[in-house]
């Protein structure tokens, strides 16, 4: 069995050479795979599957659903970009959704946000974003306001990012432990950070490992699971 996991992708029309990058994935490495998992935060941005009708947006479910239809598994997990993916973009990439977390063969799989605990203002943001109420009054607004809306979040964010030390926004070293230790595994791989590398921590006497996987707006790059073996690839 060999699985591949991505996340932090970002894709956009903006970014031609993180595309070009997920293509030649999608056409080389995942075809040969068993399964291509996506750690979340697929798109820069997902205001809702009303959007899947943008040609940009539909060569991506398109890509997906070409590796799917030749028999790898496409799976999905929402990151906190794109935490508004629905079942249309899912029949029309092929995908199936994960919750966050899942446990796939012993491995504990998150987007990793939850993760950042001591973030306390993203966290309540998280909070508020992801409940059925303002979810309804988003998805309620035509899809102009809602690209107004999300672009406003996004240049706020990037001042609140600027301000903040970068050990608030890394995950919390107890919060991992404590979620290793409450789906009893020994191996964890997250996004969300973009600080790819590999962990080793011990709980309660267990030797585990956490593997971080790689922004695009960098290289990019993924981890590889053949076996019990992983290993981190960059490009």
């Amino acid at each position: 069995m060999r699985q591949l996991f991505i996340s932090d992708l970002h894709l956009s029309e903006e970014r031609p050479a993180a595309n070009e990058r997920f293509f030649a994935l999608v056409e080389g490495e995942a075809a040969n795979a068993d399964a291509l998992y996506v750690l979340g935060d697929l798109f820069e941005y997902w205001i809702g599957d009303e959007d899947l009708e943008t040609p940009f947006n539909a060569v991506v479910a398109g890509s997906l659903r070409r590796v799917s239809d030749a028999g790898t598994q496409v799976r999905l997990m929402h990151g906190n970009r794109d935490f508004l993916l629905g079942d249309a973009f899912c029949r029309a990439s092929g995908a199936q959704l994960l919750a966050d977390p899942t446990i796939i063969d012993g491995t504990l799989l998150m987007h990793g946000d939850t993760l950042c605990t001591d973030d306390h203002d993203y966290q309540a943001w998280r909070r508020t974003a992801r409940s059925t109420e303002w979810q309804r009054r988003f998805l309620a607004t035509p899809l102009a306001e809602r690209r107004a809306t999300v672009q406003g979040l996004r240049d706020k964010s990037k001042e609140v990012i600027q301000a903040k030390p970068a050990e608030i926004m890394d995950v919390n070293d107890d919060a991992v432990r404590e979620a290793l230790r409450r789906h009893d595994v020994a191996r964890l791989i997250h996004g969300h950070t973009h600080r790819p590398g590999k962990h080793a921590l011990e709980v309660d006497g267990r030797r585990c490992e956490r593997w971080v996987l790689p922004d695009w707006y960098d290289r990019g790059g993924y981890v590889e699971l053949a076996g019990n073996r992983a290993r981190l690839v960059r490009w």
